[in-house]
């Protein structure tokens, strides 16, 4: 499907990086999970992915200096869940400082709905889908969530969701890319996306 690609999915004290290597290899590419400088640096892609919690990810990150690898990084890189969260500015999950690399906010869902409960966990729709990663899409699709945590509207968000209040499902800017849901776990519209991140060409 696909020419042969060095993919790395980042290794760090955030799970689901299984996960995220057998959507991957279902592709047909094998992946590597690495938390090793040199092997990030040289890969055709990047691959963020996370279920955790932002201070603990960070403080894993800035440990093996990898916050600064990975911020200065300029092929495709993709950014999962936590992922996104820690390509932000700031996180209100444990009050930290994050990588920076979209001026966004990261605050908690505050409902006082039953219906609405937190953490959002399952499928929501996702609209005003733009750019490279939504290619063949179509507006609202339904795609996997589980998330307490969430970004705010802001001008790199490419794809947006409704659950007690807007936010950003995707973010985009240069060579980073990012979503808030987990397309390793959404099903055909989830396999796309992964497609169209690994056809990325800068």
């Amino acid at each position: 499907m696909f020419t042969q690609q060095n993919i790395v999915i980042v290794k760090y004290n955030g799970g689901n990086t299984h996960s995220v290597y057998e959507a991957i290899n279902r592709l047909g590419i094998e992946a590597k999970i690495t938390d090793d400088p040199d092997l990030i640096i040289n890969a055709d892609k990047i691959i963020f992915p996370g279920v955790g919690e932002a201070k603990s990810a960070m403080t894993y990150l800035k440990e093996r200096e990898l916050d600064k690898v990975l911020k200065s990084l300029t092929q495709p890189f993709l950014g999962i869940c936590l992922g996104q969260q820690l390509m932000c500015s700031h996180s209100e999950e444990g009050d930290v400082e994050c990588l920076g690399i979209f001026n966004a906010q990261v605050k908690k869902f505050q409902s006082n709905s039953l219906s609405l409960k937190i953490p959002q966990i399952g499928w929501n729709s996702i609209y005003d889908l733009k750019g490279e990663l939504f290619k063949d899409i179509p507006e609202k699709s339904y795609v996997y969530f589980v998330h307490s945590y969430y970004v705010e509207l802001v001008k790199e968000t490419t794809a947006s969701c409704d659950y007690i209040q807007a936010f950003s499902a995707s973010l985009h800017k240069e060579n980073f890319y990012s979503c808030q849901f987990h397309p390793e776990k959404s099903a055909g519209i989830g396999n796309q996306i992964l497609q169209n991140f690994l056809q990325i060409e800068i």
